[in-house]
């Protein structure tokens, strides 16, 4: 989506152009008023006459003669059904007889049908883009500001497109609650079936925000669609240059693809746990201390969610450098956990026992609450009395576990595709864990497939261990496509609610990165919070500031917040409801001046933009959620 200012042909047309030369294939246009529209048309007219025929979208809020008049010459029209016939929602509770709830509708009919006319004279297409954060009152009295809402919003404008015999239109239900999004196109295309219609899907997490966390979030929520085979168009909504955008929505595109093309999956199975429309987190039972165990396991996972981490020997050999990458907190060079610390460390190799540095090492990381795993084989051939046992389902079956000192758990790492009569063996097993993994580049099986297979079995049988879903990255792995794979695989499972933890391992990368990674899944995923969250609009035509300079501002000041969420919106064309997420609201209110929400309710209006960023910590303060940052170590 362009981000200039619409009236502004020319950079509204380099703009376009750079978008389309980068690979995108359609590209979607503000167009709020009369001045506008007539600048679509010379928008239109000079792409073609430099030779750019790419499709363009006008997208339209609170204007139906607008939509009427572009209609004429760009190529698809979006509406937002939330606020293309109605006033913007108040979010009040509204009590509606049968008879008002008719008038309303046959209001809407009579102020969309002409649109509607028109597309189907012009040949013209229509996404019917619901929005979490503007369903009307109408629609939010009646189902919530739900998932359900966001459908039959939808489809109240769809059926009106049916009873004209104007079927070319596609369906989005975006929200910034990469839960909620799922949710939502899950329920949208269940009832689709039911009604025995088959209309496309354009996916998106809308305000995802920006970098990897942006990335993040959109994998989470267009990934896990996408392996389900569900998804035509997508588009990555982040806080950068729309360029910026092509290459994660290209990958996700070619994921998409990918999965559609390899058709990957596993023999029939009946799924009757998984909670497709609704969220229901499926918690595994936290680790308990037992007489005789060598070490304390009871912080080795984390309630929310936990993240697991591959440590070398080289690593141990600089104790407070590997403290510092785990992120803990030093004392004087002594670790001690803090709120977004690595739960457990996996020991592929354990140190000499002569090596008593390194062991040391370990030692002061468990003695502080960390867990430390490593493999059956290096348990048995060089012991270390505080380090859980990793073993196979084979190692399991032939006995080998049982040759582990006494006092040391155990955990067992499993494809989850195995035939049940293997997996029998786990109910005789008092287990710390289990690590899903299936290896890279596995051609019978995905892991989102295995994974649901064997959280089917577990909750069948009533078993429940902590599962951590272990991703392994090839050497060469370029990040953005690490953020892609691990979130629509990993984030699929967890969205679902089906999922403790996460291990990514790749070896070239950056520890500090993997670590952010793994923790922003958890975040993403609504499971555990260790930073501040945005919500940050992408920007548009309608934007009334810089919105990557004054996000990168407020970022700055505020990223020490954990459990703190702030919606930065260029413009409040969707309504207060953008900020249904949000504790805090940074919006652009008139151009130079800034208004301030607290949840939906604007509490400050007109701030000079100057000013707004300090009123906003201003703010933060008098509701009792602003903490000092912590000094940096030098």
């Amino acid at each position: 989506m362009t981000t200039t200012d619409t009236k502004d042909v020319q950079r509204t047309v380099e703009q376009v152009m750079r978008i389309a030369d980068k690979g995108c294939d359609i590209v979607r246009i503000t167009v709020q008023g009369k001045k506008e529209a007539d600048a679509c048309y010379s928008i239109k007219n000079t792409l073609v006459q430099k030779g750019y025929n790419i499709p363009l979208v006008a997208d339209i809020h609170f204007a139906p003669p607008i939509a009427m008049k572009v209609a004429e010459f760009f190529d698809k029209i979006r509406i937002n059904p939330g606020n293309f016939a109605d006033r913007r929602a108040q979010f009040e509770k509204l009590v509606y007889t049968d008879a008002d709830y008719a008038e309303e509708l046959r209001h809407i009919e009579e102020v969309f049908t002409p649109l509607v006319e028109k597309c189907k004279k012009y040949g013209r297409a229509m996404r019917i883009g619901t929005n979490h954060g503007s369903l009307s009152d109408r629609i939010m009295s009646y189902h919530g500001d739900s998932p359900r809402g966001m459908v039959e919003s939808a489809f109240q404008f769809a059926r009106i497109c049916r009873k004209n015999d104007f079927h070319n239109f596609v369906f989005s239900m975006k929200a910034s609650n990469s839960v909620v999004m799922v949710q939502a196109y899950r329920l949208l295309v269940f009832e689709m079936y039911v009604n025995d219609w088959d209309y496309p899907l354009h996916l998106g997490v809308t305000e995802a925000g920006e970098g990897e966390d942006g990335r993040m979030k959109s994998a989470i929520g267009i990934g896990a669609l996408l392996q389900d085979g569900l998804g035509d168009t997508i588009r990555v909504s982040l806080t950068e240059a729309p360029e910026e955008e092509i290459d994660p929505c290209s990958k996700l595109a070619n994921l998409g693809m990918k999965i559609s093309a390899k058709q990957k999956g596993l023999p029939e199975f009946q799924e009757n746990h998984r909670r497709y429309f609704d969220f229901e987190r499926r918690t595994g039972q936290l680790p308990l201390q037992k007489e005789g165990d060598l070490v304390d396991v009871r912080n080795v996972l984390h309630r929310d969610g936990s993240v697991l981490m591959s440590v070398t020997l080289d690593q141990l050999k600089n104790p407070e450098a590997l403290y510092r990458n785990l992120a803990t907190k030093l004392i004087m060079g002594m670790p001690y956990k803090d709120l977004a610390t690595v739960d457990t460390i996996f020991l592929n190799k354990l140190p000499a026992a002569e090596d008593r540095a390194s062991r040391l090492a370990v030692k002061r990381l468990t003695d502080v609450g960390i867990g430390v795993l490593t493999p059956v084989a290096e348990q048995l051939v060089n012991s270390l009395p505080h380090a859980m046992a990793l073993a196979t389902l084979d190692e399991i079956a032939s006995g080998t576990h049982k040759e582990l000192p006494t006092g040391i758990r155990l955990a067992v790492t499993l494809r989850g595709d195995e035939p049940e009569e293997k997996l029998e063996m786990l109910k005789d097993l008092d287990l710390i864990m289990l690590l899903q993994y299936l290896p890279e580049g596995d051609e019978k099986s995905s892991h989102v497939h295995a994974s649901r297979k064997l959280f089917e079995y577990l909750q069948t049988n009533k078993l429940d261990f902590p599962v951590i879903h272990h991703l392994k990255f090839p050497a060469n792995t370029h990040r953005d496509d690490l953020v892609i794979k691990a979130g629509s695989e990993a984030g699929a499972m967890l969205v679902d609610g089906l999922g403790d933890g996460i291990m990514l391992e790749a070896a070239d990368q950056d520890f500090d990165f993997i670590r952010n990674t793994s923790f922003g899944m958890l975040q993403g995923c609504r499971m555990r919070h260790t930073k501040t969250e945005y919500v940050s609009c992408p920007s548009c035509g309608r934007t009334l500031f810089d919105l990557q300079e004054i996000s990168a501002e407020i970022r700055e000041k505020t990223d020490h917040l954990p459990g703190v969420s702030i919606a930065i919106m260029g413009c409040i064309v969707n309504g207060p409801g953008e900020m249904a997420d949000a504790d805090f609201g940074y919006v652009g209110g008139a151009p130079g001046k800034i208004d301030l929400y607290v949840g939906k309710e604007v509490v400050r209006r007109g701030i000079a933009m100057a000013m707004a960023t300090n009123e906003l910590i201003g703010l933060i303060k008098e509701h009792g959620r602003w903490v000092d940052p912590e000094p940096t170590e030098t």
